[in-house]
């Protein structure tokens, strides 16, 4: 090889090395990550996820919060069924019975009014059927009065919406044939449905 040769070859040789300089020079970089930077991505991440289930969690309680008031303050059952109810029960039956058992020949629209008041339901029904058909005439023809009073009285049963109450009666009658009055002592259990928050009676069974 010649000195030409070999000068040609140093400035090729040269060239490439030039060019690859150049190339290296002018391609994009990626940075290098900086020391711990996979470990700060990792905790950043670690920190959304305890945030985020920090606010889950947050969520559920103030959720669970919410049915516990409604369910304590609203809905729950034993607080409808407590002594007032119980007794608001009780005086419903009691009056509602002798309501009922009581009438005189000289007022009775009066106090059938005043009996249909405690009553609900088909026994709403029947009684002023019954009334009408049979105790009408008969208290008129006969001058029957009855006079009735609730001896004792309890609760056998109590829902929210419902309840059964067994009542003790003592019930006097008079009439044109017997105007010195029968005595009656009878027991019956009455059964009431709330309506509209009042109690009402609507089933009377002598027991």
């Amino acid at each position: 090889m010649t000195t030409d040769d070999n000068e040609t070859a140093v400035d090729v040789a040269q060239t490439a090395v030039d060019e690859a300089a150049i190339a290296e020079l002018t391609e994009p970089q990626t940075p290098d990550p900086l020391p711990g930077s996979d470990l700060q991505d990792s905790a950043r991440r670690s920190t959304f996820a305890i945030v985020g289930i920090a606010l889950l969690a947050v969520a559920l309680v103030a959720s669970a919060g919410v049915a516990a008031w409604l369910y304590f303050s609203q809905y729950r059952p034993d607080q409808q069924i407590d002594a007032a109810a119980s007794k608001t029960a009780l005086d419903a039956a009691t009056n509602g019975t002798t309501a009922l058992l009581s009438y005189s020949p000289d007022s009775l629209d009066k106090d059938f009014a005043s009996a249909k008041s405690h009553l609900t339901g088909d026994f709403l029904s029947y009684y002023t059927q019954f009334t009408e058909q049979i105790v009408t005439p008969a208290a008129q023809q006969k001058s029957v009065k009855t006079t009735a009073s609730v001896v004792r009285a309890a609760v056998s049963e109590l829902q929210p919406n419902s309840a059964v109450v067994l009542v003790f009666v003592n019930q006097t009658t008079t009439s044109k044939e017997n105007p010195d009055g029968a005595f009656a002592v009878s027991s019956v259990k009455v059964s009431l449905n709330k309506v509209d928050g009042t109690w009402l009676i609507s089933s009377f069974d002598p027991v």
